[in-house]
């Protein structure tokens, strides 16, 4: 039987990493139904809905009405939810945010690496709302101005006056740019915008991202958002090659008007963070990602691998001998041998590069990954299985990509020790955990 069209009352089984919920048709002669995914709803849900897509192994559904409502559903605080793409679980109350986002990360270790941590996991919260440190805005120059983020399930631009995830510098700063863009932004061509705070949320680092090569139009943009926002420290404009494509990768900034760079202080911890450069986004719970992963570590050689501006490298250098910091970004790697103490070794290469001459009996006594999106991949992860470092920290942002690395590395024998589910995004489908494994 086919569906198009056809309104049907389904329920809500679970929710799945991308922020929908599963539900499924009826079953059918073949047996179980096909897996329908829809949006804004929380498990147990009952809904009325329709097929907007159908494909042969499942299908996209668009809820009309929710016929059963959850006891965690709530109304969400944002006037632009369910249009922004920017958010995924304003609808639920945040207690109940971090219970699925465990339920998801459980359920993909168990499903693809064996791995069971139904006693092990601890979660730490963040506060729910302004907690963000980092914002990055697309800009639409015709036919009218606009500022804003993709649209849910969409390439399409919907715009935003506000941003209740941000932090409040950064949302008196979208003001600001939405009324100097009506004018001065269309007219310089610029793409993309991103803001990033300090963390006294009292200065900001602006990026702007430009068609073609930059022009004085753009400059002259830098220079009034710098008179019109006095916390602003400096703008630094980059290439936006591609008008219609959001930019993914830094690249050498044209031009800058003020500093190049912020001091972000963690406690005791100062670090230098260019424009260009990354460094987490969660303006409150970035210090007790920093005490999860090196707490109680010391030694003679710390490995950081993917070490950014340093966030891990920095405090282990104060506990082992020696730190050999690992990056491939020339933006971080400036700013990563900065914030470095001398103890620090800090190596401009790829982690696979690396790891194809480093030593497998090097003496390291922990090994710290913190890779992007996409995980180590199988060929780093094999390579890191035949280390014989004693520990291995293992900080993710994926957890699918997290249990399919973590196959060969159970393989050669490190076990799971401690589990931890740090909320770096409230209110967003994204997960951030750490493992500390240890090799028998």
């Amino acid at each position: 039987m086919t569906y198009n069209s056809v309104a049907l009352e389904l329920k809500i089984d679970k929710l799945v990493y991308g922020g929908e919920g599963l539900a499924r048709l009826p079953a059918n002669e073949q047996g179980r139904g096909k897996a329908v995914f829809l949006p804004l709803v929380l498990e147990g849900e009952r809904v009325d809905c329709t097929l907007i897509e159908q494909k042969p192994g499942y299908a996209r559904g668009g809820v009309q009405r929710i016929v059963e409502p959850s006891r965690h559903r709530m109304q969400p605080v944002c006037p632009y939810f369910g249009r922004c793409g920017g958010c995924h679980y304003q609808h639920s109350n945040y207690e109940h945010q971090l219970e699925i986002k465990a339920a998801i990360l459980k359920e993909s270790l168990r499903r693809i690496a064996k791995l069971d941590l139904a006693r092990n996991l601890e979660v730490h919260r963040s506060a729910p709302w302004n907690y963000r440190n980092r914002t990055r805005l697309r800009v639409q120059t015709a036919p009218q101005f606009a500022l804003g983020y993709n649209r849910l399930g969409s390439c399409q631009l919907e715009p935003v006056e506000q941003c209740p995830i941000s932090s409040a510098l950064i949302n008196r700063a979208i003001s600001a740019s939405w009324t100097l863009g009506r004018g001065a932004l269309s007219e310089a061509a610029v793409r993309e915008i991103e803001f990033f705070a300090d963390a006294a949320d009292s200065r900001l680092l602006l990026e702007i991202y430009v068609h073609g090569r930059g022009n004085n139009q753009a400059i002259a943009v830098a220079e009034r958002i710098r008179s019109a926002l006095p916390e602003v420290s400096g703008v630094s404009l980059f290439p936006a090659p591609q008008p219609s494509a959001v930019s993914t990768e830094h690249r050498a900034a044209l031009a800058t008007s003020g500093a190049r760079a912020l001091e972000y202080s963690l406690g005791a911890l100062k670090y230098r963070v260019s424009a260009g450069s990354f460094f987490q986004s969660n303006r409150h719970l970035t210090a007790e990602l920093v005490e999860i992963v090196t707490a109680g570590r010391s030694g003679g050689t710390a490995m950081d691998l993917y070490a950014g501006v340093g966030l891990f490298s920095t405090p282990l250098a104060a506990r082992f001998e020696q730190v050999i910091a690992v990056e491939s970004s020339p933006e971080c790697f400036a700013d990563l041998q900065h914030n470095l103490p001398k103890n620090g070794k800090p190596t401009m290469r790829t982690v696979e590069s690396y790891l194809t001459t480093a030593p497998r009996d090097g003496g390291a006594d922990l090994i710290v990954v913190d890779p992007p999106r996409g995980g180590l991949g199988q060929r780093i992860a094999a390579r890191l299985s035949t280390f014989r470092a004693p520990r291995l920290v293992y900080v993710s942002c994926d957890p699918a990509t997290l249990a399919r690395d973590l196959i060969p590395l159970l393989g050669a024998g490190y076990q799971v020790e401690r589990a931890h589910l740090v909320d770096l995004f409230p209110q967003t489908f994204h997960i951030e955990s750490v493992l500390h494994l240890v090799k028998q």
